[in-house]
């Protein structure tokens, strides 16, 4: 390694322990936090709890209805995550390996709705799915959810599908093997890398999301968590259990980073693959 090479690499490992030390400290505050009282949040803030206990993660699953957001969330999370990942990676597929008319033009209007703010939509959302009578209601959540994470998976998922071999492809039709089943037993498990990935950062996306909720989902029997969390932190001004606050803000996070932590080798190593075509 030459000089520049190691001032180089000297100054991204500062940096990126710098970095590290601002993300981690405010999550493990608020960890230690999420097992006070309210009066020792307010009196000690920046010390360890003087009794560990369960309360505020109690309160915040059964009092104040965080077990239902969850529930909620898994479901509409879950559900969206399916059909995104069957329907993108179908539509990928046929655009990638086959030259129908018209699929250039498809794939581009894929690739324009990545660049759609989500904003401007909501208020057609709003009236298309009150005349489907799916406003406030997790099904139609769940709709939106998988319109807005298909341009994403299609983008993704396409350079996947183009670099896989012709020739297996071929050597399946020639054994007899229909289109469907070509897809589904030989296509599909060689894209496995990049739908892992794909999938992992679509639950990342959706699970976090809260502007579509927000404006579509205002029956609070219906809420999921993003929301849940927005509408406890303003209910009360000062008159908030913080305690169990911060226990519901560890509840919200807690699978995403399970499972960014079991799943991020497979992240690291599909991101390039996927993005080099």
């Amino acid at each position: 390694m030459t000089t520049g090479d190691k001032v180089v690499g000297g100054v991204s490992h500062v940096v990126l322990g710098i970095w590290s030390i601002i993300v981690i400290l405010p999550m493990l505050w608020t960890l230690f936090t999420s097992f006070k009282t309210t009066r020792e949040i307010f009196a000690s803030p920046f010390s360890l709890p003087e009794e560990w206990n369960l309360d505020n993660y109690v309160n915040a699953w059964s009092k104040y209805n965080f077990g239902q957001m969850f529930l909620n969330t898994i479901i509409v999370v879950s559900v969206s995550l399916v059909l995104v990942m069957l329907l993108g990676a179908m539509c990928a597929y046929v655009l990638a390996r086959f030259n129908l008319p018209g699929s250039r033009a498809i794939y581009y209007l894929m690739l324009a709705g990545l660049t759609f703010p989500v904003f401007l939509a909501i208020v057609p959302l709003f009236f298309i799915l009150q005349s489907m009578g799916l406003l406030n209601t997790l099904p139609g959540l769940i709709l939106t959810y998988v319109a807005f994470a298909l341009p994403f998976t299609v983008f993704f998922l396409f350079s996947f599908f183009k670099s896989l071999p012709y020739e297996i492809q071929e050597a399946a039709y020639i054994d007899g093997a229909s289109e469907w089943r070509t897809f589904f037993q030989v296509m599909l498990p060689m894209a496995k890398p990049g739908l892992a990935a794909v999938a992992i950062l679509n639950f990342l996306g959706l699970w976090n999301q809260f502007l579509l909720p927000v404006a579509l989902n205002t029956d609070q029997a219906q809420y999921v968590l993003s929301q849940g969390m927005a509408a406890f932190a303003s209910a009360a001004g000062y008159e908030v259990d913080f305690g169990a606050l911060f226990a519901a803000v560890i509840i919200t996070i807690a699978p995403v980073l399970v499972v960014y932590v079991f799943f991020q080798r497979q992240l690291q190593g599909s991101v390039t693959q996927g993005t080099s075509k």
